[in-house]
Parts: C-alpha cells; sequence; structure tokens
C-alpha cells in the first residue's frame, strides 16, 4: 500500500477509537462533564495527563524547533519539563486539597470575591484560547499533509473531528480518549525515532544515538555543526540567544505551567489527594519518554533535511519533497536558474560573499519548522506505514489537549461565568447545554485563528504559557502560601500582570500587526519570554495593593492555612466533591 493508503488506514483506526471511546463515556451530569466523576485511577489519569500535556508543541513543534535553533531550543525542553514538575510538586496537592476544580473556582474561593472570580475567569479564557490556536493549526498540518489538501482546509476539518468528541463526552469522554491518544501518540514518536536512530547511527536507542557516531566514523553533532557551517549557519550545539532571554522564556514556561487550567483540573478527576500526586508522578515518567527523545529526533531530522535536499537537482528530488509543497509549508524558488536547490543561511553577509562566487542568489528553500517531525520519516525513507503512524501521532497529540483547552473555555464560562456570576439558578440541564454551546463556539473561533497564527505552533504555545505566569501564577501561589493576601491585591496583580504580558506580545509580535521590533526588545527579552516580567509586576503591584488595604477576613486565613496543614481524618483526605 501506498503512503496515503496507509495513512487513511491508521488514522481511520485510531480515529474510530477516539470517537467509539467518547461515546461509550457519554456524560449525563455536570460532575462528568467536568471532572469525570472524580472516579479515575491514577494510571490512567496518569495518561490522560500526558496526552492532554503533550500537546502539538511538545510532537509536532518542539523537535522542529530545536532542529533549526539547535541549542538554544533547549530552553522549550527544560521550561515544560520544569514546569510539570514545579506544578506537581508546588501547587497541584494544595489547590486539590483546596477542593475546587477549576482556578476562577479557586480564585474566587480563595479571594471571597465575585470580581476576582469574573477576572480569572477572563485570564482563563485569554490563556485557553491562545494555547487551543497553536494545536489546531497543529490538527492543520498534520490533515493537509495526510489529505494533500492546503492547511486552511485542513484545520477546518480538524475543527469538525476535535467538536464531536469534546461535546459528547465532555472531560470523562476526554480522559478515557486521551489515555488511548497517549498510547498513540507515544508509539507513533518511538517507532521512527528508532528507526532512524538505526539508520544513522546503528543504535536502537534514540537518546544515546543521538550522541553516537555515523557511518564516517564523525560524532552525529559533530556531522550537524560541520553540515551548518558549510551552509553560513551557527554552530548546532552553539547557542545564539541573549542569555537573558534564554532565561525569560525558560521562566515563563515553568511558571505558566503551574497556572494553566486545564493541566490542573486533572488532579480532580482521581477519588483522594494521595491518587493526585501518584497520577503526577506516572505523568512525569510518561512525558519524560517523549521529552528526552525530542532533542535525538530533531539532530536527526536536520541532518536528514540537509543532506537530501541541498544543491540537489529539481528533477531529483524525492516525492515527499512535492507532497509536503502542496500543503504551502515547504516552499522552493529557483532563484539562479540553474535547477538546482541552494538552501543556505543568505542572512550571513560574510557567508553570503562566498554564496554569490558559487553563481547562488539567496536562499531557495523555505522550510516551516513544524513539519521537521512529520516530514522525518519520509526524508529519511521509511516505510509508508511509519510514516502514516507518525501523522496518527501528531493528531492524537493536538487533538487531546485541544479537547482539554476547550474543556477549560467551556467550564469558564458555563460554570464559572454562568452559575456562579450571572445565573445562580440555572439546573444542571442548563450548564451541561451551555458547556457545550461553548464548546462549539470556542472551537470555531479556535479554528479560524488557527488558520492564521502569530507564529509556530510551540511559539504560540509559549505565549500562552506567558499569559498564565502573569496573570495565574502569582494569585494562587500567594492564594496558598500566604494568608494575608487580599482580595484587592489579587485582583489588582491579575489585571497588571496580563494587560502588561498582552500588550507588549501584541506591540513586538508582527503577526499580530503591532508597530514594534525585535531590535527594540525591552533588555533583549521576547514575547515568548515577557511573561515572566509579567509575573514579577504581578506580584509587585498585589503585594503593594495588599499593603495599603485591609487584611482578608479570619475565615479566609484559617482556610488558607488548612489547605497547607491537612487534618488526617477520612473527611478530609476523600475530599473531592466538586462544589
Amino acid at each position: 500500500m501506498d503512503i496515503q493508503a496507509w495513512t487513511f488506514l491508521i488514522v481511520g483506526i485510531t480515529f474510530a477509537l477516539y470517537i467509539g471511546v467518547a461515546i461509550w463515556s457519554r456524560v449525563g451530569s455536570t460532575r462528568d462533564f467536568y471532572v469525570a466523576g472524580g472516579g479515575v485511577s491514577p494510571l490512567a489519569n496518569g495518561m490522560a495527563t500526558a496526552a492532554d500535556w503533550m500537546s502539538a508543541a511538545s510532537f509536532i513543534s518542539m523537535a522542529g524547533l530545536i532542529s533549526f535553533m539547535g541549542y538554544d531550543g533547549a530552553q522549550y525542553l527544560m521550561g515544560w519539563t520544569g514546569g510539570y514538575v514545579l506544578l506537581a510538586l508546588l501547587l497541584a496537592p494544595y489547590l486539590r486539597k483546596f477542593g475546587k476544580f477549576t482556578v476562577p473556582d479557586f480564585i474566587g474561593e480563595r479571594y471571597y470575591s465575585q470580581t476576582a472570580r469574573l477576572v480569572a475567569v477572563v485570564c482563563a479564557l485569554f490563556v485557553s484560547f491562545t494555547y487551543v490556536v497553536g494545536q489546531m493549526k497543529g490538527v492543520g498540518i498534520a490533515f493537509s499533509r495526510f489529505l494533500e489538501v492546503d492547511l486552511a482546509t485542513g484545520v477546518i476539518i480538524g475543527v469538525g473531528i476535535v467538536f464531536i468528541y469534546a461535546v459528547l463526552g465532555g472531560m470523562k469522554g476526554i480522559t478515557y480518549t486521551q489515555v488511548v491518544q497517549y498510547c498513540v501518540l507515544i508509539f507513533a514518536f518511538l517507532v521512527p525515532a528508532i528507526f532512524i536512530s538505526i539508520l544513522l547511527v546503528d543504535n536502537p536507542v534514540p537518546q544515546v544515538g543521538f550522541g553516537g557516531k555515523t557511518a564516517e566514523n564523525i560524532y552525529l553533532l559533530d556531522k550537524l555543526n560541520q553540515l551548518h557551517g558549510e551552509l553560513g549557519f551557527a554552530e548546532y550545539t552553539s547557542g545564539v540567544k541573549p542569555k537573558i532571554d534564554v532565561f525569560f522564556i525558560t521562566a515563563a514556561l515553568m511558571l505558566g505551567t503551574a497556572g494553566l487550567p486545564h493541566v490542573i483540573v486533572r488532579f480532580f478527576t482521581v477519588p483522594k489527594v494521595k491518587d493526585a500526586r501518584i497520577s503526577a508522578g506516572y505523568a512525569l515518567f510518561f512525558i519524560a519518554i517523549l521529552y528526552t527523545t525530542a532533542p535525538a529526533v530533531a539532530a536527526f531530522a536536520r541532518t536528514n533535511l540537509l543532506e537530501t535536499v541541498n544543491n540537489r537537482e529539481i528533477s531529483d528530488l524525492p516525492p515527499w519533497f512535492d507532497n509536503w509543497q502542496t500543503t504551502g509549508l515547504l516552499r522552493f524558488e529557483d532563484k539562479n536558474g540553474d535547477g538546482r536547490v541552494q538552501y543556505y543561511n543568505d542572512l550571513n553577509q560574510e557567508f553570503s560573499e562566498t554564496a554569490e562566487n558559487n553563481g547562488w542568489s539567496g536562499n531557495e528553500l523555505s522550510v516551516d519548522n513544524d513539519i521537521m517531525v512529520l516530514a522525518n520519516p519520509e526524508i529519511a525513507g521509511l516505510p509508508s506505514w511509519v510514516i502514516a503512524l507518525v501523522v496518527a501521532g501528531g493528531l492524537a497529540a493536538a487533538l487531546s489537549t485541544a479537547a482539554g483547552l476547550l474543556l477549560v473555555i467551556s467550564t469558564s464560562i458555563s460554570h464559572d461565568l454562568l452559575k456562579n456570576n450571572l445565573m445562580p439558578n440555572i439546573s444542571e440541564k442548563g450548564e451541561l447545554r451551555a458547556a457545550r454551546i461553548a464548546i462549539a463556539f470556542a472551537v470555531i473561533i479556535a479554528g479560524w485563528a488557527g488558520i492564521n497564527p502569530p507564529g509556530f505552533v510551540a511559539q504560540v504555545v509559549a505565549l500562552a504559557f506567558g499569559l498564565a505566569a502573569s496573570s495565574f501564577f502569582p494569585a494562587i501561589v500567594m492564594g496558598i502560601f500566604y494568608k494575608g493576601m487580599n482580595k484587592q491585591g489579587a485582583i489588582a496583580g491579575m489585571i497588571t500582570g496580563i494587560l502588561f504580558t498582552s500588550v507588549y506580545i501584541w506591540y513586538f509580535k508582527p503577526a499580530l500587526g503591532g508597530p514594534g521590533h525585535p531590535e527594540d526588545y525591552w533588555f533583549g527579552i521576547s514575547p515568548e519570554g515577557i511573561g515572566t516580567l509579567g509575573m514579577i509586576i504581578n506580584f509587585a503591584v498585589a503585594l503593594t495593593v495588599r499593603a495599603f488595604t485591609s487584611a482578608p477576613p479570619h475565615e479566609v486565613r484559617e482556610l488558607t492555612e488548612s489547605i497547607r496543614y491537612p487534618s488526617m481524618d477520612k473527611k478530609e483526605e476523600s475530599y473531592s466533591e466538586f462544589h
């Protein structure tokens, strides 16, 4: 069978499984819709959390970014893995103990204010929409290659699929669907990595093969550095980004993780606080499998691309080249008319002079970072079924996180906004209907934005993490560890933090139409890292306002104290009732 036939078969089987699970676990109550009834096992929740966490940014885009950025791409690995550890150990058990299954719910209760809840709802919607835009682009990329259509058509098809199983199953359906999706995505990520590791360095373990020697008896990374030098790029293992930006991006990804609503809610789907801790451990293990493999995949993909395409005759280009040109994510222009592909760094002025002497007229190849993982098996000449498997894995990663984010959006609107603010007497049936309608609107808007995102998938997701870091992280941390923080300080901090970060992102992100230029970044901090500064401003504003306003009520201070020092009675331990 050819690639398309294999892709139809494998993607068809996996989608049948997802939709079947969604129908099997169809919900009838808001408790099931929001937190899966609180009855998911720690192992299943760990797998679902890993799938929820490892979005299109992790599966499709992260290795692609590293393959082009080299050493500088390590900030994404460090930030996202470190962030999950921070969330699992520092915040999740306390939030689970508090018994509120959404961030706005926690903030509204802890800061004894409907205004605080409303601000948190707006922040949650802002963060989740930004995050889901990246997922919809990932879905579009996978579908566009799978069906050989353009990106916009791929996104529209993905919108329909996400809508079906997110609306049907709620959190219960999404949880068990994500268990299946984790199995699909991790298998799809590892199989080609193992294949290519054997081909390039004769080692079946990618994490070890990454540092191995090629057939020419040269270390893979040394060979990659040499290829980069020959084409005018910076060495793969050297960093060129300002250290302050690397630090701020890493911190924004870590701290933003701790404020991500769709990950936090995962700790409410298990019966007990102890189970939440165990499932966090499982999730970290499942996440580590992919994250330790990603640098190897990035190096393999970059090496294969440079060796396969550069200076090759157009008539001799492999079929995958034409397949990806159809999507519009890979573009070739024969600028000097010599019938060959010249791929080099024409921004390097010193190298450009050498290139001009060779008769070259500028870089002729444009490659979207986000295609590297999906194109990697085709570039390496792997069997058709492996290529199809990677497409299925990319779809699983993007769809699993998109569904979790859409649930957060629907919950914020139906539960936090309507039930707890505008329509306190709404029936359970009416609340469930409102949640499903909210998902429908959210998926359509996210799909529209996914067709024209403000960057690569991982960059868009990084922006969402920055927004979460600048808005939620200080409010959650001080809500747990500083019993003296009051509602005035928390509200002022959240508003200031997210406004500052949003305006900075808009101003310096060309895709959003802002007037700023990268050379004018404050202190050299890019939009992907500005959330860290926004978080610092949030803390400063919140503490300053707190100093000039009244302390929180005594019962709130006692409640905060009880979160960190829980009693050991049965009722306290099994406090999973949703309010």
